[in-house]
């Protein structure tokens, strides 16, 4: 974030006095910061000495971006959409591989070799290296997906925005996920782990390892390598007791160097559907 403090500066008082966005100097360290993002130079969440860090004042950027901007019609050739924020533009020189039908916002950051399917990536989200959108897969506002990760068709990886600091959806390296999976409120899925098809995590879903003798019940986080499955679990209400969903840990990716034979390897050995 170096050479980017007296922007934070003026991003941070916009946002705690909107009044402020009359003054053109902090509209445009609002647009310094949008660009940044764009640009790669600046990240929403980034891994500091092994543990997430949150930059709340980009979060407010964006927020602030919303209010600074109008509603305008943009033309796509025959298409036509009317929005406040623009498209992405300049694929080529990025490195990206963007298929027709596929959407990326002005704001989101692509490193090269990223494809997108027919997808969307919104606003503040950054996709790393090797990674693609799959068909319908949405990567939301400010998350954060790593090298290497597979987002099958469907998935929906939600926004965050509000409140600035809090942790965005945040995909590590290596993560496959598995036809429309859902993913929202902040979750951490850490490196190498494979979640099957329809696994649906939130802020407050049990993810239960039931690898061991004893159950071990994590909230908002998927350790590394796990292999989740879609499960249920019993819960007592006053008219009887029901199913609820719940994720399961049922088994480990074995370390690899060839992460694509590890992959294969735990569908096969985890019967986990994709």
């Amino acid at each position: 974030m170096s050479g980017f403090d007296e922007v934070r500066g003026r991003v941070e008082a916009a946002f705690a006095d909107r009044s402020r966005l009359a003054d053109p100097a902090h509209r445009d360290a609002v647009m310094a910061a949008m660009n940044g993002l764009d640009q790669g130079a600046l990240r929403v969440a980034e891994k500091v000495d092994g543990e997430w860090r949150v930059n709340a004042w980009l979060m407010q950027a964006v927020n602030l971006y919303f209010a600074i901007t109008t509603m305008e019609v943009h033309e796509y050739g025959p298409f036509q959409a009317r929005d406040k924020i623009p498209l992405k533009k300049d694929l080529e020189q990025a490195g990206v591989r963007l298929v027709p039908g596929g959407i990326v916002r002005f704001g989101a950051f692509l490193e090269p070799g990223v494809v997108v399917l027919p997808g969307f990536v919104n606003v503040g989200a950054r996709v790393a290296t090797g990674s693609m959108v799959d068909t319908w897969a949405t990567v939301g506002s400010c998350a954060q997906v790593g090298r290497n990760v597979h987002i099958a068709g469907g998935c929906g990886i939600g926004g965050v925005l509000e409140p600035p600091g809090a942790r965005p959806n945040i995909v590590e390296d290596g993560v496959f996920l598995g036809s429309r999976c859902i993913l929202v409120e902040g979750v951490l899925v850490e490196e190498d782990a494979v979640l099957g098809a329809n696994v649906c995590i939130t802020g407050s879903t049990p993810i239960i390892d039931v690898t061991g003798p004893q159950e071990v019940v994590h909230k908002g986080r998927v350790p590394a390598r796990s292999v989740v499955i879609p499960g249920t679990r019993p819960k007592a209400y006053p008219a009887g007791t029901y199913q609820i969903p719940c994720a399961l840990i049922v088994g480990r990716r074995s370390a690899s160097t060839d992460k694509k034979v590890s992959l294969n390897q735990a569908l096969r050995d985890f019967e986990v559907q994709v």
